[in-house]
């Protein structure tokens, strides 16, 4: 896609580049006031990760809601309510605020994070 510099309003890129520095997160409160990513309410991450990959411990509970979407591979999520397997492309889990969480990659996955609001 070409887009017009005319048009700062618009962003084209590549989520794997353009969140490497950050994780994977591309949108987000991180990102500086002048870019269009910039966010206060939500937060978007492309997650790539290696077979056995895994997040130790839990995240704490959270303040926000999440929503974690399986784009390729196998991903296991554990919350405190249980544990779930996203193991058909476009399986997800989604929980509020108040769920602490922590995942392995069973396979080389590709899983796309969305929480909000995007608060630090």
């Amino acid at each position: 896609m070409t887009v017009d510099p005319a048009y700062p309003r618009v962003h084209t890129g590549n989520a794997g580049a353009d969140g490497a520095a950050r994780r994977g997160w591309l949108v987000g409160h991180f990102l500086p006031p002048e870019d269009l990513r910039r966010s206060d309410d939500v937060e978007i991450k492309w997650g790539v990760h290696r077979a056995g990959d895994e997040r130790v411990g839990r995240q704490g509970a959270e303040h926000r809601t999440t929503v974690v979407l399986l784009v390729a591979g196998r991903f296991e999520l554990h919350l405190d309510t249980g544990s779930v397997v996203l193991e058909r492309q476009g399986d997800y889990a989604m929980w509020g605020p108040g769920i602490a969480h922590s995942w392995r990659a069973e396979e080389d996955s590709v899983v796309l994070t969305i929480r909000w609001p995007s608060t630090r």
